[in-house]
């Protein structure tokens, strides 16, 4: 019956009802997504893409795999826990890997994050970074004493690139070389079959020198890591040069025959005499650990822990300073958000109960300090509470203290807290005044027309009902103290820093960013937990702001 009394319910123009008001909240739907559109994309790119970021940031590590992928191949079968430093196979690797870092310029950004991890990794990688290029240069001696050809660029031009792009080559290098690049270099297929090693190392060579250099492959005398890879792919593979015909299988034949006269070149003892480092093996241990694209090492970081080959272990005592740190700034963020509510809950409720004139004028300076800058106000506090400053001489000259007994109250904690509660205070007054307010005083007067004293109507009756402001307040005190950074760092010294100090430290200074944006998050995760808390006790629903 509804069915057919709602077929037979129709608009002015004949349409169904039911279909005309769904039309109809479709449209009003799209325009309010329309009006709150831009503030959504601007909240999107501004709040939640930075946090996202920094979520990512915190557990990506592809840098390492990136940089030394055919180490981090040899290094999977590597007991890292046998106390003995990798094979000869994971030095060469290494060495075609670091080789091409270095031209890249690559090689100390990896040495900073993994230095990160253990320290004196990153003075290993510069070290060997500047001699990396000369290891083969035992190979390029060698062959080129064989045969001059191997010195000639157009040689490994001719043996290893694409015939498609010697002819693109060409007919780029007879135009206008300015208006276009280079075509990227190509290997073809008969020298990636036959010649694996020396095929790949010679692709980076080329591509390095046309993107890095500007330079093109016809030009340039390969990488000495170019040869080593020649000997290798010759010394595994005699018969690779059956694969080639003509000038360069005549080449490749007397090559392959002449390596087992060769003088065999150490590339583990070049690495051991560029930095005594590369024979321990705590700094395989660690390439090897830090080898996956994601990590857990910067949140171990974050608690004062650390990733190893034996797994999770606890940092040794005198390096243990981040939980520290997270403890010293919620002790603190909690002590400031009290002393603003001990000192702002009678202002606010003296101005609740002025008349509106004076309490207008009063209000006024407690946004004064709004108008005031951040940094003036905390250096006003660094003169006035200095041992020498102008509290400490209003103490000396009235005989409270002795001029060699000055109270020592900037640099350190006491510092942090005053000057903090005096920034955070008119967040505290605000809401605690929009609150009181709309508190009736008939409330009061009912309770002491019925014997109640000042004392108790106070407590029972008023007190309850600002219970709201106070919780707003707090909110606002704590949330915006536990990320202050410029006050502690100012008046704060070592002892009244917060964790948002090192989170500033690791972004802008050390630049490591991972374990800034794990302290940044866990920094998040605590106060989400402590409003969950705070939520479970006073009820976030029961906090107003007026």
């Amino acid at each position: 019956m509804s069915e057919t009394a709602d077929q037979l319910l129709t608009t002015k123009d004949g349409k169904p009802l039911k279909a005309a008001l769904a039309k109809a909240l479709r449209r009003d739907k799209l325009r309010a997504l329309a009006l709150i559109a831009p503030l959504l994309i601007f909240v999107l790119l501004t709040f939640v893409a930075p946090i996202v970021d920094m979520l990512f940031r915190s557990v990506e590590n592809d840098i390492v795999s990136e940089t030394l992928p055919r180490t981090v191949i040899e290094l999977q079968d590597w007991d890292a826990e046998s106390g003995v430093v990798p094979g000869d196979a994971t030095y060469n690797a290494l060495h075609y890997d670091l080789m091409i870092a270095a031209e890249k310029k690559k090689h100390t950004q990896l040495g900073t994050r993994l230095n990160y991890e253990e320290t004196g990794i990153s003075s290993a990688f510069r070290k060997t970074g500047r001699r990396v290029d000369d290891f083969g240069e035992g190979y390029t001696d060698q062959f080129v004493a064989l045969n001059e050809a191997w010195e000639a660029p157009a040689t490994w031009v001719d043996l290893l690139a694409s015939p498609d792009w010697v002819k693109s080559q060409a007919t780029w290098a007879a135009g206008d070389q300015k208006a276009t690049a280079e075509p990227s270099f190509v290997i073809n297929d008969t020298a990636r079959k036959a010649l694996p090693q020396t095929s790949e190392i010679y692709g980076a060579f080329a591509r390095t020198i046309q993107v890095e250099d500007q330079d093109s492959p016809t030009e340039e005398e390969p990488w000495n890591a170019v040869y080593s890879a020649l000997y290798e792919d010759l010394t595994a593979n005699p018969a690779a040069a059956d694969a080639f015909s003509g000038a360069n299988e005549a080449l490749l034949s007397e090559a392959a025959a002449a390596v087992a006269t060769f003088t065999p070149v150490d590339i583990k003892a070049l690495f051991v005499k560029a930095d005594k480092d590369w024979g321990e093996p705590s700094i395989w241990q660690t390439i090897k650990t830090f080898a996956p694209a994601y990590t857990s090492g910067y949140f171990l970081n974050s608690v004062d822990a650390q990733l190893t080959a034996d797994g999770v272990q606890m940092k040794p005592e005198d390096e243990r300073i981040y939980l520290f740190l997270f403890g010293r700034t919620l002790m603190l963020s909690m002590a400031i958000t009290i002393s603003c509510l001990l000192l702002g809950y009678p202002i606010a409720f003296l101005l609740a109960h002025l008349p509106l004139r004076t309490s207008n004028l009063l209000m006024i300076l407690v946004l004064l300090p709004f108008w005031t800058s951040l940094l003036v106000r905390t250096s006003a506090w660094k003169v006035l509470l200095q041992q020498q400053g102008v509290i400490n001489d209003f103490l000396v000259w009235i005989g409270v203290i002795s001029d060699a007994g000055r109270l020592v109250m900037i640099n350190n904690q006491t510092g942090t807290i005053i000057a903090m509660t005096h920034i955070l205070l008119p967040f505290m007054i605000l809401p605690l005044f929009s609150v009181m307010k709309t508190i009736s005083p008939n409330y009061v007067r009912a309770a002491k027309s019925l014997g109640a004293t000042n004392w108790t109507a106070f407590w029972r009756v008023y007190f309850p009902q600002s219970v709201p402001g106070i919780g707003a307040g707090a909110v606002l005190a704590f949330i915006l103290s536990i990320g202050y950074y410029i006050t502690p760092e100012l008046v704060g010294g070592t002892s009244g820093i917060f964790i948002s100090n090192r989170i500033a430290y690791h972004i802008s200074s050390s630049l490591n960013w991972g374990l800034a944006a794990a302290l940044g998050t866990m920094l998040l995760a605590a106060v989400m937990i402590l409003f969950l808390v705070y939520d479970r006790i006073v009820g976030i629903d029961n906090v107003k702001l007026g």
